[in-house]
């Protein structure tokens, strides 16, 4: 409780007393007078502080907001061409890998032994092996085309390495060796298997740009080795072959091969 005291001095004349008004102290401190703030006391934020600090707190999240922001658009640029050169790359991967496995294989057609490897600057044929992933495991006569169009397609055709096969059963179109034309007659349908995945035709890669295959070996007409444009009608297969691919979006390293020796043949199928 406050004690009120009244000091009553001499004052001049015309004036009054005035009340001194003090509060009980803990532990025998000082009293100090009431609305007076204590000396200890902290003070709040002042307007132009409260102002600065909310500028600090604005800029701190636009800087966290523009990296997320960029953060963000990295991640997607990086998925976006992720996917645009997916299917090239595994095109890339699979000729590669199927030209490494070239086998020297001759079949019977029309009562003549023929080596099955011919091609020019967009067709190739040969025979290969596929797993059972892309149907019945084992030997394929695989014919690589470039089908022109609105955008140029590269398109595979695959028949399997058997008598019955070849000369055509069910939907399946007979096999003649490439002789150059272009495309097939009667050709089954895009991406569907064919006689228990015996034939089919896979669309390997859209939008190809540029397409070119040349071979390495000795033609008729020279004495060396050398590049050439088409292999048509060899005895043997040429040394190695290179394949030229191109996309509408990016330039890809060549692909370049050595093909195994010739004269080591697994096999004969005939007709």
């Amino acid at each position: 409780m406050a004690v009120r005291e009244t000091r009553r001095n001499s004052f001049p004349s015309g004036s009054a007393p005035s009340e001194v008004i003090f509060s009980p102290s803990i532990g025998g401190s000082r009293p100090h007078a009431i609305g007076r703030r204590p000396p200890n006391q902290c003070s709040g934020f002042t307007l132009v502080e409260l102002i600065i600090a909310l500028a600090f707190v604005g800029l701190i999240s636009l800087l966290l907001f523009s990296g997320l922001r960029l953060g963000t658009r990295a991640w997607e640029g990086v998925e976006t061409l992720a996917e645009r050169t997916a299917e090239p790359r595994i095109a890339r991967d699979f000729l590669a890998r199927a030209l490494a496995q070239i086998r020297p294989e001759q079949v019977t057609f029309d009562g003549e032994q023929v080596l099955v490897f011919s091609g020019d600057a967009e067709n190739l044929e040969f025979v290969a092996p596929l797993s059972e992933h892309v149907g019945i495991p084992g030997l394929y006569v695989l014919r690589l085309s470039l089908e022109e169009g609105e955008r140029n397609r590269l398109v595979l055709t695959r028949w399997l390495l058997h008598q019955d096969v070849l000369d055509g059963i069910a939907d399946v179109p007979e096999w003649e060796p490439f002789d150059g034309s272009k495309g097939l007659k009667d050709v089954g349908p895009m991406d569907e298997d064919l006689a228990a995945g015996a034939f089919g035709r896979t669309l390997l890669l859209e939008g190809v740009d540029e397409f070119e295959i040349s071979y390495f070996g000795t033609a008729e007409a020279l004495e060396e080795p050398d590049w050439v444009p088409e292999w048509m009608d060899k005895p043997e297969l040429p040394q190695a072959v290179g394949i030229r691919l191109t996309t509408e979006e990016q330039t890809w390293p060549d692909i370049l091969v050595r093909l195994p020796d010739s004269q080591r043949s697994a096999g004969v199928a005939r007709r």
